[in-house]
């Protein structure tokens, strides 16, 4: 008999046991529980050729074709959750809780493990996604304009133990045209929510919570309409840096040793920029003029950041100003 978990012991309890999640690759891809360890039953391929035969002859005729493509591969299967799990102890899921991992839970528990599986499977995981997103946050949103340091200032209050969500850094992307400059590919969509909430979930929701402020994208993903409604209504820190120091710490944050990728991020925001300073800010780039560069851009970001403030409560904007990005003294004036 199978040891069934319900979801929400996965989410928040103690249990501390790997995760195995026997989907496709591609449904993986999409969205997993973070730190699950992909050991796919099927390939993409196998899985929709397996769902034709079902749909087009019968149950019968699918669980036979599947077995087909799952008999050759049961040794392979138990040497890869050997590494996922070396204690020989694991969960297993699919996505409903079904088939395919009751099959493969059962297949390692005849073969020395001590293996349950998640009641519900991923859909349940993302139905608590959906579902437990707290209210009513403490939060603390940290503004400026483009280049005023607020990542770094937000990574350093976490290393000095302040409860800090690094949503860009979640997002994988720095939230500008720029912005995926140096990153790693984001998330889907779907995934960033899950790692969003896997984040969340940490933290002592009454106690405050600071996070850079964000419009409600972020690159391709989108913040969380829940978070994201609060974080408009919570007070905003706004750093307010002469244009000048802000250019310089740019130049440091951004890899202006390949000029393709700031091409193109110059060029996809032409519009907004006008014919003559992008032709300009193109010039500069071409000559390694990247100051001029940062500070014709800030001119366009500057104005779209100000347009964004302006919808806020301007009872709940503070003003730090500071003469440059020094982290130290940035931390010590918002704390």
């Amino acid at each position: 008999m199978l040891t069934r978990f319900d979801i929400k012991e996965i989410v928040y309890g103690n249990l501390n046991l790997p995760v195995i999640d026997v989907r496709t690759p591609a449904e993986f891809e999409k969205g997993h529980i973070p730190g699950a360890v992909n050991i796919p039953l099927f390939t993409n391929e196998e899985r929709a050729h397996v769902g034709t035969v079902y749909k087009q002859q019968s149950k019968e005729k699918a669980i036979e074709l599947g077995y087909k493509y799952v008999n050759p591969k049961l040794n392979d299967y138990i040497e890869q959750s050997k590494k996922a799990a070396p204690k020989k102890k694991a969960i297993v899921h699919c996505w409903r809780g079904g088939m395919r991992s009751q099959s493969f839970a059962d297949h390692l528990n005849k073969n020395g493990f001590n293996t349950g599986i998640i009641e519900g499977g991923y859909k349940a995981f993302r139905r608590v996604v959906l579902d437990d997103f707290p209210d009513n946050l403490n939060l603390k949103v940290l503004g400026g304009y483009t280049g005023s340091g607020k990542t770094p200032v937000l990574l350093k209050m976490k290393e000095q133990g302040h409860q800090v969500l690094d949503l860009e850094g979640i997002a994988n992307h720095k939230g500008s045209a720029f912005g995926s400059i140096g990153c790693k590919p984001q998330p889907t969509p779907e995934q960033f929510e899950n790692n969003l909430f896997w984040e969340f979930k940490e933290l002592d929701c009454s106690k405050p919570i600071w996070l850079e402020d964000e419009s409600s994208n972020i690159g391709h993903v989108a913040i969380q309409r829940k978070l994201f409604l609060q974080m408009r209504e919570a007070n905003l820190f706004f750093l307010d840096i002469p244009k000048e120091q802000r250019a310089k710490h740019l130049i440091d944050d951004y890899d202006v040793e390949h000029l393709e990728p700031l091409a193109n991020a110059i060029n996809r925001i032409s519009k907004r920029l006008g014919g003559e300073k992008t032709k300009k800010a193109l010039e500069y780039l071409e000559n390694h003029d990247f100051f001029n560069v940062a500070i014709l851009c800030l001119d366009y970001y500057d104005k779209y950041y100000y347009k964004g403030m302006m919808k806020r409560d301007s009872e709940k904007i503070i003003i730090v100003k500071h003469q440059s990005v020094d982290l130290d003294k940035i931390i010590k004036s918002l704390v």
